[in-house]
C-alpha cells in the first residue's frame, strides 16, 4: 500500500505543474502571436489588446471564487471542471474567425484558468507535506517564472512555422489527458462544511474585473477604477460581517502573509511589465522575428528554472525569507544591467547578459513569495490562500503593466521607451525588497 501511495504523490506533481504551466502559457502565447493573429483576423489595435484583455478579465475576475469553490465543492472536482472549461474555451480560441468570436472565446478560456489556478496549488497543499511540499512549491515556483517565458517562445514558434492555431489546439489532448491522469491518480479532497458567500463572490467579480477593464479602458478610465475601489471596499466589509466569508481575513493577520501578497503584487507588476516591452523593443529595435524573439527569451528562462530548482535546498538551509531578499536583490541588479549595458547595438551584451541576472532573481523569488503566502494556513483556507495567490499575481502584472506603459507614454523613441519602463519597474522591485526587509523579515526571523 505504501509504495502505491508513494507511486501516486509522484504522479500529482507533473499533473499540477502541467495545469499550471498552460494556464500561463495561455497568458504570454499571444504576445509574440499577436501581429500574425491581428493580420489573420483582421483586428485593429484594440481589437487586439482586447484578445489579452478578455482572457485576463476573467481570470483575474473570478480567481478568488475559484479557489473557495475549491475548498466547498472539493478541489479534485472543481479542478477537473475547469479544465474542460479551459479546453472548450482552447477550442473556441483556435477556431475563431472574427474579432468578436475570439474575445469571446479567451473570455470563456480566462473562466475556466480562473476555476483551475488555484485548485492547482491548493492540491499540492493537500498532497505534500514537509520537505515534499516545499519542494513541491519550489517548482510550482519555477513553472511560474517558466511558463510565461516560454510562452514568448511558443508564441513565435507556431507564428512563424505552423500556425498561432495551433498554439491552442494543443490545450485540448493536454487537457485530456490531464483529466484522465487526475481521476487515477488525485483522490478526492476533504470538503469545508460551509455555504459559499454568494454576496461576497459577486462582489469580488465585479470590483476585480471593473479594476482589470479599467486600467486597460481608453474612456472613463478614472471612474471606472474608483468604483472598482469602492465595489472592493464593500466586499470586505462584508467579508468581515460574513460567517463564511470567500476570503478569510484572518490570513492578512499573519504579517508574512500580507507582506509576502504585497511583494508579489509588485514583484509581478515589474515582470509582466519587462515580458511585454522586451518582445516589443527586440521587434520594432534589433529587427528580430516572433521566433527569433521568443528564443532570444531563453537566457531568462533557463536561468529561472536551474535556480528556482535550487529554492527548495536554500529555503531549507536559510529560510524563506532570506532567499527572497536574495532574489529581489538580485532582480534590481538585473533590471539596473540593463540600463546600463543595454546601448541598442548589441542583444548579448544590453539584453542577454542582464536577462541571465534577471533569471536568476526571479528564480529565487517566486518559491519563497508563494510559500509565504500559504505558510501555515488550515485545511480550510487553502483554497482561499491559493486563490488570493493567484490574484494577487494577475493584479499585480496587470496594474504594474498599465502604469508603466502609462507613465512612458510621453518618451519618444523605442529604446528611450524601453529605458525609462525598466527604470521604473526596478524601483517598483526595490520597494518589494523594503516591504519584505520591513514587513516579513521580523515575523519570519521570529517564527524560525
Amino acid at each position: 500500500m505504501e509504495t502505491i501511495a508513494v507511486r501516486k504523490t509522484d504522479w500529482i506533481l507533473p499533473i499540477i505543474l502541467i495545469s499550471y504551466f498552460m494556464i500561463l502559457l495561455d497568458n504570454s502565447i499571444v504576445f509574440t502571436g499577436s501581429v500574425r493573429i491581428a493580420a489573420d483576423l483582421n483586428l485593429n489595435a484594440i481589437q487586439l489588446t482586447w484578445v489579452s484583455n478578455a482572457y485576463a478579465l476573467t481570470f483575474g475576475g473570478l480567481l478568488l471564487f475559484g479557489g473557495r469553490a475549491g475548498d466547498i465543492f472539493g478541489r479534485r472536482r472543481v479542478f477537473i471542471l475547469g479544465m474542460v472549461i479551459f479546453a472548450i474555451g482552447s477550442l473556441f480560441v483556435g477556431t475563431a474567425t472574427s474579432a468578436t468570436h475570439i474575445i469571446v472565446a479567451r473570455f470563456f478560456q480566462g473562466v475556466g484558468s480562473a476555476i483551475l489556478a488555484p485548485s492547482t496549488l491548493a492540491l499540492i497543499l493537500d498532497n505534500y507535506k514537509d520537505k515534499s511540499r516545499v519542494k513541491a512549491i519550489a517548482l510550482y515556483g519555477a513553472t511560474a517564472g517558466v511558463g510565461a517565458s516560454i510562452g514568448l517562445v511558443l508564441g513565435g514558434f507556431f507564428a512563424s512555422v505552423f500556425s498561432w492555431r495551433d498554439g491552442f489546439f494543443i490545450n485540448i489532448p493536454i487537457a485530456i489527458l490531464l483529466i484522465l491522469a487526475t481521476l487515477k491518480f488525485i483522490g478526492a479532497s476533504q470538503k469545508v462544511k460551509a455555504k459559499m458567500d454568494i454576496i461576497g463572490s459577486l462582489l469580488s467579480i465585479l470590483g476585480m474585473s471593473a479594476l482589470i477593464y479599467g486600467i486597460s479602458a481608453e474612456n472613463f478610465q478614472v471612474p471606472i477604477i474608483i468604483g472598482a475601489i469602492m465595489v472592493l471596499g464593500i466586499f470586505i466589509l462584508v467579508e468581515r460581517k460574513i460567517s463564511t466569508p470567500l476570503i478569510p481575513l484572518s490570513l492578512f493577520h499573519d504579517k508574512r502573509h500580507s507582506g509576502a501578497y504585497l511583494a508579489r503584487f509588485l514583484f509581478t507588476g515589474a515582470s509582466f511589465t519587462y515580458w511585454f516591452v522586451t518582445p516589443q523593443l527586440l521587434q520594432t529595435h534589433f529587427g528580430f522575428s516572433p521566433l527569433v524573439t521568443g528564443f532570444a527569451f531563453f537566457p531568462l528562462t533557463i536561468a529561472v528554472f536551474i535556480f528556482s530548482y535550487q529554492t527548495a535546498r536554500l529555503t531549507e538551509k536559510y529560510g524563506n525569507t532570506k532567499v527572497l531578499i536574495t532574489g529581489l536583490a538580485i532582480s534590481i541588479v538585473g533590471y539596473a544591467l540593463t540600463v546600463i549595458l543595454n546601448t541598442g547595438e548589441s542583444y548579448f551584451i544590453g539584453i542577454a547578459i542582464p536577462m541571465i541576472v534577471i533569471g536568476i532573481g526571479q528564480g529565487l523569488t517566486l518559491s519563497p513569495l508563494t510559500s509565504l503566502g500559504v505558510v501555515d494556513t488550515t485545511e480550510g483556507e487553502a483554497g482561499s490562500a491559493s486563490g488570493l495567490v493567484n490574484t494577487i499575481h494577475q493584479m499585480g502584472g496587470s496594474v504594474g503593466l498599465a502604469l508603466i506603459t502609462a507613465l512612458a507614454s510621453h518618451i519618444s523613441g523605442n529604446l528611450a521607451t524601453y529605458h525609462f519602463e525598466v527604470i521604473l519597474s526596478t524601483i517598483i522591485l526595490v520597494i518589494a525588497l523594503v516591504v519584505t526587509l520591513v514587513v516579513i523579515y521580523p515575523v519570519d526571523s521570529k517564527s524560525n
